[in-house]
């Protein structure tokens, strides 16, 4: 209204095209109405405004009108940003690395490289040994070279999240890290920026247990990093998140950032037992 009383456009959409506009807000109602939910991208623009390539068009705009209300990571792109909350044209697979059969499968003598499921069935995943870790990666190249260089023996179960996660991934985690006890540690691996300190979080809040950053730190951003001309804000996370010491240092004005390619993998660093 005040960008239109000043004779201005708003991203795009002028006074004269408030039937447009009033899809972005009927689309950002439905969303908020959990409409989105376990519906594919162009069956819910159908269903809610009469037309499958309307949220296409103006997703930008129903972002930006979602944003003040819902935490999105801060720099994705609007497609990106949907994805996380549920909203997505169908859910990648659920890549995992492991000593892991699938229900009714055993895959001991097949040794995959990796398996890739759909994330609605991460209940079918049996492991055939107790994990020494379990680890989550943002990045495929990381993803692949941990498996192979750092842990050819699977003494751990890595998985791929495919960058932002969907929301099917973040349920996919949540099952499958109840599945192992609380002594075994959980570990997630990004990028040393703001978006990865988001989706280091996301992931915290999904399973619900604390999860320990790998191969993030400060120190190693002081030693590797370099300082970006564009910032962006990190995560907003509690004191006893296990990547608030990161965010808070992420969010000075001389913090330095590193895309985890730029470091060789390596085996989490596991918790001391006592006998």
């Amino acid at each position: 209204m005040d960008a239109w009383g000043r004779g201005k456009s708003w991203h795009g959409f002028g006074a004269s095209d408030v039937d447009k506009l009033r899809n972005g807000f009927a689309l950002a109602q439905a969303i908020l109405d959990n409409w989105h939910l376990d519906v594919d991208y162009k069956t819910f623009s159908r269903r809610t405004v009469g037309n499958s390539k309307t949220l296409e068009r103006i997703e930008g705009v129903v972002v930006r009108l979602l944003s003040g209300i819902l935490e999105f990571p801060p720099g994705a792109r609007p497609r990106e940003a949907l994805r996380t909350i549920g909203l997505e044209r169908f859910a990648p697979p659920l890549l995992i690395a492991g000593r892991i059969d699938l229900d009714g499968a055993d895959l001991s003598r097949a040794s995959p490289h990796y398996l890739g499921i759909t994330p609605k069935e991460a209940d079918r995943i049996r492991f055939r040994e107790t994990p020494t870790y379990v680890l989550t990666i943002e990045n495929f190249a990381s993803f692949n070279r941990h498996i192979a260089e750092a842990d050819p023996g699977r003494l751990g179960t890595t998985m791929y999240v495919g960058g932002y996660p969907s929301l099917a991934t973040q349920q996919a985690l949540r099952t499958i890290a109840g599945m192992v006890s609380e002594r075994t540690p959980l570990f997630h691996w990004s990028d040393i920026d703001p978006d990865g300190t988001w989706i280091f979080h996301t992931i915290e809040r999904a399973v619900g247990r604390p999860i320990r950053p790998h191969l993030m730190s400060v120190e190693i951003a002081e030693r590797s990093g370099e300082v970006q001309a564009k910032k962006s804000a990190p995560a907003r996370c509690p004191p006893e998140s296990g990547i608030a010491a990161l965010a808070a240092y992420l969010a000075k004005e001389d913090a330095k950032t590193l895309e985890q390619e730029e470091l060789d993998p390596a085996l989490p660093l596991l918790p001391r037992t006592s006998d």
